[in-house]
């Protein structure tokens, strides 16, 4: 089935979850959260993977639950996590590989209100992760490499953007006087962009944007793929 994009009536939708999230309302209106957006996300997940795997074989595109597409309800036990238990913001996730989904090198992109948000990389870092990536860009020639790949995404697009850094002090194996060494102070790596909500509505559009600026950040996603192949699971 061709993907025709998301009714007009999603972003609404979730203006409404906003507005009443609560369990309870979100039961009375299930039916219409697999209308507006559950099915059709299914069908995006498996039409926008088939581009993506022309890009990269390796990739994952899983049109179900807990695979590309999140949950609904939002886990709220997590410290720190928002309280809200109905999520008002649509994720999908195409992940690279056979890592975890979120501690892989990914094609994400989410939907709100408020923006259609467009990213590649690992967004943070759990520390298996963050300790492979520090050991990889303590060679300095792999430090230059993302240098240059961060810049050259940013060339680009003057509305490619990456990641704020997350830290203060540099870890242990990095100092100032070392070229690049402020990429040790990143939680995580990833480029993004972010667009009109409302471009959600036209499948061919969607389609065709996300890919332009997945294969624009292609080499990033490559790299941190590289990362990911060498964490520990000990």
């Amino acid at each position: 089935m061709k993907f025709q994009g998301f009714s007009p009536k999603v972003i609404d939708f979730l203006q409404l979850i906003k507005q009443n999230n609560n369990k309870e309302w979100f039961l009375a209106h299930k039916s219409e959260y697999e209308t507006l957006i559950l099915n059709p996300s299914r069908i995006f997940v498996v039409e926008m993977g088939e581009h993506l795997q022309a890009l990269e074989p390796s990739i994952n595109a899983i049109p179900k639950i807990n695979k590309s597409l999140y949950r609904i309800y939002r886990d709220t036990r997590r410290m720190g996590a928002n309280k809200e238990p109905i999520k008002s913001r649509i994720g999908v996730i195409f992940w690279q590989g056979n890592t975890k989904r979120m501690q892989s090198s990914a094609f994400y992109m989410h939907f709100s209100p408020e923006e259609l948000y467009v990213a590649v990389g690992v967004r943070w870092f759990e520390k298996p992760m963050l300790d492979a990536f520090r050991e990889y860009i303590k060679n300095d020639d792999k430090r230059m490499q993302l240098a240059n790949i961060l810049k050259e995404i940013k060339a680009k697009d003057k509305d490619y953007t990456y990641l704020e850094k997350g830290y203060k002090r540099y870890p242990k194996g990095f100092s100032a006087d070392m070229p690049y060494a402020d990429l040790s102070l990143y939680k995580g790596m990833a480029t993004y962009k972010v667009l009109d909500s409302h471009l959600i509505e036209d499948g061919d559009k969607l389609i065709n944007t996300l890919y332009q600026i997945y294969e624009d950040m292609l080499p990033l996603q490559r790299f941190m793929y590289e990362v990911s192949l060498r964490v520990s699971h000990d």
